[in-house]
């Protein structure tokens, strides 16, 4: 087959559903599929004139047997050129419905509604990436047999070995972005400073830079600044590190399609805490997690409180986390699943 990917540009950013459509562009590619990668410019989701014009354009530049398959965040700028897609029997890549994007206002998450009500059923199939995202579609009125859930998969990795040091190594992988609710993770760590404990947050800082701003001040006034290193988008090598060293792995999360960072945590054997958002609750068992429900950032103060306190703890669902994370599926099974999807619905 040949494939386009179009994804909101920048490419780059190592965690959530960019990890994924790298992932699986290696694993088409790894498979004898041509695959071009096509980054919009432009604001997205909700996008502008020029996002809007890059989507005119990525359908000129088509070449007439590529497939198209557009990524979520990018689908709402071609809601403007919507018959244009469906003419091509274009794919639609859906990590989560793009409203529940934190940060929104009613009426931009209501523009995001319409567009998304305008263009999903104009595609030929659509591929979510969790169970819980294919409900969210069919519950928008898609049938069911346009859907297919192609989940993640998950990179073998060693066990962590934690930070073999007094206190907690927290860390928390995703973008600065409103969803992510590193704001709400700082308020929670914000009430425990009694106890012994360091905060990592791994994502882009780029993508919403005022967001990113305001979490550097909300850990200055709440005192906790010389605790929490935000370090941005970090190469795979300082990933992995980050992983290896960690006691804790922290989400205070809005909504994930998915939740690729807990998959990541469960499979290196880190115990995880987390609000339920989205799917990251289906995700996680129990044994190895503390999870609250979103936005009660004061309730996953609490049940962060124990395990940050309780080393012994930690080390019975670090075992229960490890157990887990080795019957997830790995990315070839994904890959291959990945690239059924798009065969079936090309045939």
């Amino acid at each position: 087959m040949t494939l386009a990917l179009v994804v909101p540009a920048p490419f780059s950013a190592v965690s959530g559903g960019y990890a994924y459509d790298r992932r699986m562009v290696e694993g088409l590619r790894a498979r004898g599929h041509a695959v071009r990668v096509v980054e919009l410019p432009g604001r997205h989701p909700l996008p502008d004139a020029e996002a809007e014009a890059a989507a005119w354009q990525a359908l000129a530049d088509r070449a007439p047997d590529e497939r198209l398959i557009i990524d979520g965040l990018a689908l709402p700028a071609f809601a403007s050129c919507a018959e244009a897609v469906e003419g091509v029997g274009a794919v639609g890549l859906i990590h989560h419905p793009t409203p529940l994007e934190k940060g929104l206002t009613d009426a931009e998450a209501a523009v995001l509604r319409e567009k998304e009500a305008s263009l999903l059923p104009r595609l030929a199939h659509l591929i979510a990436t969790s169970r819980s995202t294919a409900r969210q579609l069919s519950e928008m009125g898609i049938d069911a047999g346009r859907i297919t859930v192609v989940e993640p998969g998950t990179e073998d990795a060693p066990r962590s070995q934690g930070s073999r040091a007094a206190g907690c190594a927290i860390l928390s992988v995703g973008a600065a972005v409103p969803r992510k609710g590193h704001d709400l993770l700082l308020r929670a760590l914000g009430r425990l400073t009694d106890l012994p404990w360091k905060l990592t947050i791994a994502g882009s800082l780029e993508r919403d830079a005022v967001h990113a701003k305001g979490l550097a001040a909300m850990a200055e006034e709440l005192g906790i600044a010389a605790r929490v290193t935000f370090a941005g988008e970090v190469d795979d090598e300082a990933l992995a590190r980050l992983w290896r060293e960690a006691d804790v792995f922290a989400l205070a999360t809005w909504h994930e399609g998915y939740g690729m960072a807990v998959a990541e945590a469960l499979k290196r054997g880190v115990p995880v805490a987390l609000t339920a958002g989205g799917a990251v609750a289906e995700l996680a068992p129990v044994e190895a997690s503390v999870i609250v429900p979103p936005g009660e950032w004061a309730a996953l103060s609490r049940a962060m409180r124990r395990l940050i306190h309780d080393g012994e703890l930690r080390r019975r669902m670090a075992d229960h986390a490890f157990t887990a994370g080795q019957k997830l599926p790995n990315w070839d099974a994904q890959a291959d699943a990945f690239v059924a999807a798009i065969a079936r619905e090309a045939a």
